[in-house]
């Protein structure tokens, strides 16, 4: 990375920094500096594309700790800008999907961004 390359700006949607502020403390440190990857335009190695959203647009960070998974949810969708929709311990007992109310609540949260970026940086 280049010296002079503006880190993007991160944006929490809703109570997602709340959120992530009830998780332990080295998951909210890992979480923290992956998203400063994504902030540097870079996509960590704990993040993966989350299924249902149609490519590489929304993904998620996910973070095993003390037999937990926690995740945090971005979208680099907007130019200049990352949006951090949802954050949540998993807590499924069906395997690794992603369980439904939060794939709603991401997706509600993915709108509110969406209409932000709108009202406040499509003219960058």
């Amino acid at each position: 990375m280049s010296e002079d390359k503006v880190l993007k700006k991160v944006n929490f949607v809703g109570s997602s920094l709340d959120d992530l502020r009830d998780f332990p403390e080295e998951v909210r440190q890992d979480i923290g500096y992956a998203l400063f990857q994504v902030q540097k335009g870079e996509r960590p190695l704990s993040a993966k594309p989350l299924k249902g959203f149609g490519g590489a647009a929304v993904l998620e960070i996910i973070e095993d700790f003390s037999s937990d998974t926690y995740r945090a949810v971005y979208t680099v969708r907007f130019k200049n800008v990352v949006y951090v929709l949802h954050c949540f311990q998993k807590k499924s007992k069906h395997g690794i999907k992603t369980p439904q109310q939060d794939i709603e609540l991401i997706k509600q949260r993915l709108y509110v961004a969406q209409e932000d970026y709108k009202a406040n940086y499509s003219r960058e």
